[in-house]
């Protein structure tokens, strides 16, 4: 019973991801890379976006930047925490309307520690299914929540599963956002089958590049052990984290 309650929490919360409509684009960076090592999807994603306010990259070369999606929470996101605190980084948590209702401690933590808030939609709905009315409701109705009750204005926008079309990117940049999407991200949602340890950690090292953007999520056991030495290696290799 304990366990079907927890699958149906996370299908509430998370939404599950429907499938794209014809005219929308479901994002991934592909696995061809440069000689920066830099995926050739992500590089040709921004170069044909960022006019729209859409990025995939981060604007520092030299940099590497550290994402959450924050769907739900599964017990990891205080170590997470703890680890970025213990290595003075920053990064930057992409809530749902459920997580910033639900988990007002996590998130005041976030802000305390000098992170960021991000936007990841009131109801983690697919944008490219709304109107363009029902589009800044989801978006602007979580920004107004999280200014009210937080104190902060978000300026970061995450599509739920990557989906988008140009339309909606164009519109989300008229509500005063940016869409962050990622050049680096494994699977690590899958709270019942995580990635071994130091199999991930290789992974995710391999992925390094300047400028990247690594997609994680806070619901990985994987994730808030290896945070750490992912940090430690990545700065090891010349990045600034």
């Amino acid at each position: 019973m304990k366990h079907l309650l927890q699958i149906i929490s996370v299908l509430t919360a998370l939404m599950l991801c429907p499938v794209p409509s014809a005219y929308a684009a479901g994002y991934g960076q592909g696995k061809e890379r440069d000689t920066q090592n830099c995926p050739v999807g992500a590089r040709m994603f921004q170069e044909q976006y960022a006019d729209a306010g859409a990025y995939a990259l981060s604007e520092d070369p030299e940099r590497i930047v550290l994402t959450f999606d924050q769907g739900y929470e599964n017990g990891y996101t205080a170590q997470i925490l703890d680890t970025l605190r213990e290595k003075h980084v920053t990064a930057i948590f992409f809530l749902t309307g459920d997580y910033a209702k639900k988990e007002p401690a996590l998130v005041r933590r976030m802000v305390a520690e000098g992170h960021m808030l991000g936007n990841h939609g009131m109801t983690h709905a697919a944008i490219t299914a709304l109107s363009f009315s029902d589009l800044e409701k989801e978006v602007m109705s979580l920004h107004s929540y999280v200014l009210q009750q937080y104190g902060v204005a978000m300026q970061y926008f995450r599509p739920p599963c990557g989906e988008y079309d140009a339309a909606a990117l164009e519109k989300i940049r008229t509500l005063g956002y940016r869409t962050i999407f990622w050049s680096a991200a494994y699977e690590d949602w899958k709270t019942d089958d995580q990635p071994e340890p130091s199999a991930a950690l290789r992974q995710l090292t391999d992925m390094a590049h300047g400028g990247a953007v690594y997609l994680l999520h806070s619901v990985s056991s994987t994730n808030a052990e290896i945070l750490g030495d992912l940090i430690d290696t990545l700065r090891a290799k010349g990045y600034t984290v």
